[in-house]
């Protein structure tokens, strides 16, 4: 579900991406426009992400084997973090260092294709609204009714989804900063005002960069589920007449549509093993139906023993003072 939705996504931004930025390196090489410059490495920079994204997704689907026994699921956040060094450092550094040239040394916009630069950021904010467009559709497939976007890019297992939106915003953003510095520079006649566009269109790029490293780097080293699948997990589990109570549980995603559960519960000391086998598969089975990613379950019986003592007063463990 997430993957199909994640790739329209991204092929909708790709081939946003790559017409935009041939047309703004015609307009950055007629006009001059250090902010064009800026966003055409931005554009290139961005198709070369949705490619990296689709390579991901593609090397996620390879079969589990002896090296890797859990599959490859998690070659899409591998490759999510990747986008988020590209986009900091091609996208965003890339364009504060120009816009920092053009400050230190300002280049006035050529008079005969002053107007260049003006079409195509127009035409470049309604392609981009297109793919932004597509993006919020298909998230919406997949987003929980009620959350909001930013716990959507925070919380979602799939990092293709969150990657395009912040991308086609930063764009969308990026190219009215664009907008405003060339044309307070024609209003004007001061090219200060371009060069200032291209160090904003850098910073905004910079911190996009960040949020996604952040994002991408904490399901890289693991996330478990969510709370609400949480919830469901331990309901299935009690849904039955079968275990005493659950005496831990973990779970942790091997990939965006994958999860692992594992869980300790505690059966009655008597039961045959043929009946615990009988109440593990059981248990097994509305798991999954209640969390279908629960792909992967491991339930360990055991006895609970609940401890023979009262617990120790808080007290015990504070060393008192002597008045």
């Amino acid at each position: 579900m997430s993957a199909s939705g994640g790739n329209k996504a991204i092929v909708a931004a790709f081939l946003a991406n790559m017409g935009i930025a041939l047309a703004k390196f015609v307009a950055w090489a007629l006009s001059g426009s250090a902010s064009m410059l800026a966003e055409a490495i931005h554009s290139v920079a961005d198709a070369g992400n949705q490619l990296l994204l689709m390579l991901g997704g593609r090397k996620a689907r390879r079969e589990a084997d002896r090296a890797h026994p859990f599959g490859y699921g998690r070659e899409r956040y591998v490759y999510a973090f990747v986008v988020s060094i590209i986009l900091f450092s091609v996208g965003g550094l890339f364009a504060i260092y120009e816009g920092v040239e053009k400050l230190t040394n300002p280049h006035e916009l050529d008079k005969t294709w002053w107007w260049l630069p003006l079409v195509v950021l127009v035409v470049a904010i309604g392609l981009e609204s297109f793919s932004l467009s597509t993006a919020v559709r298909e998230s919406n497939l997949v987003r929980e009714k009620g959350q909001s976007w930013v716990s959507f890019v925070r919380r979602s297992k799939a990092p293709e989804l969150p990657v395009v939106l912040l991308e086609d915003v930063g764009a969308l953003t990026g190219l009215t900063f664009a907008l405003l510095g060339v044309g307070l520079t024609l209003i004007t006649g001061n090219p200060v005002f371009d060069a200032l566009g291209t160090v904003m269109i850098g910073v905004l790029l910079v911190l996009i960069a960040i949020v996604l490293g952040v994002e991408t780097k904490s399901l890289l080293v693991g996330e478990g589920a969510t709370q609400a699948d949480h919830d469901r997990i331990v309901d299935a589990i009690n849904a039955g007449d079968e275990i005493e109570k659950i005496i831990h549980m973990k779970t942790l995603y091997l990939g965006p549509d994958e999860l692992m559960v594992a869980a300790k519960i505690a059966l009655t000391a008597d039961k045959p093993l043929r009946e615990v086998a009988d109440d593990i598969n059981a248990i097994e089975a509305r798991i999954r139906e209640a969390v279908p990613v629960a792909r992967i379950v491991y339930i360990e019986p055991d006895v609970y023993r609940p401890a023979i003592d009262p617990e120790p007063p808080t007290d015990v463990f504070v060393l008192k003072s002597s008045d």
